[in-house]
């Protein structure tokens, strides 16, 4: 079977690259090896996670917390070290990548990993490990650009994917950096 690539509908200042697998892959796993890597690589990222549940990043008692609870639609915290934002959504309606893509400040990234929103058309890299036994997302999702495995025999089955290996976060930092455009910098901040 051959599978038409398709160019991002994603339009962003700066790349995009998302991780797409089943739960129980890995995916946060993975992202806490990866971006220590690019941040030493001196890439300025951002993460997009997609939860499929409601969440809280505020906590009963704070004073933010009460003022949304209060009736607060948007709630702004900020300090000398961070700003936390956030906003109740009024409909119940599944947010896109690009409706996240647009909270972000792009002038101060070279790149943002996106965990989630495995439906939307943009490069992601396939995680999938042999014990899941998962069917294979690149078979059905054109925007699959490589696929990150345990599983060596993969390497028949995905073509002309790159397969790497899902336990060297290293290679997947360099494939990234070589996908993105960001390899040159990271060179040089080899060589420092």
């Amino acid at each position: 079977m051959t599978i038409q690539r398709r160019e991002s509908t994603i339009e962003y200042p700066v790349p995009v690259i998302g991780f797409a697998a089943f739960s129980g892959t890995g995916k946060t796993t993975l992202l806490l090896k990866l971006i220590p890597l690019l941040k030493a690589a001196g890439v300025r990222l951002a993460v997009v996670k997609h939860a499929h549940h409601a969440f809280d990043v505020d906590h009963p008692g704070k004073d933010s917390y009460r003022l949304r609870e209060a009736g607060a639609d948007e709630m702004l915290v900020a300090s000398r070290r961070r700003m936390a934002w956030i906003r109740e959504n009024t409909q119940e309606v599944e947010p896109t990548l690009h409706d996240a893509l647009a909270a972000l400040n792009p002038d101060g990234l070279d790149l943002v990993l996106v965990e989630g929103f495995k439906g939307d058309a943009f490069p992601k890299i396939e995680l999938n490990r042999s014990a899941t036994q998962a069917p294979l997302l690149f078979l059905s999702d054109p925007n699959i650009v490589a696929i990150a495995t345990d599983a060596g025999t993969l390497a028949e089955e995905a073509g002309t994917l790159p397969v790497l290996s899902i336990n060297d976060p290293g290679s997947i930092v360099d494939f990234i950096l070589s996908f993105s455009g960001l390899d040159e910098r990271h060179a040089q901040n080899r060589a420092r």
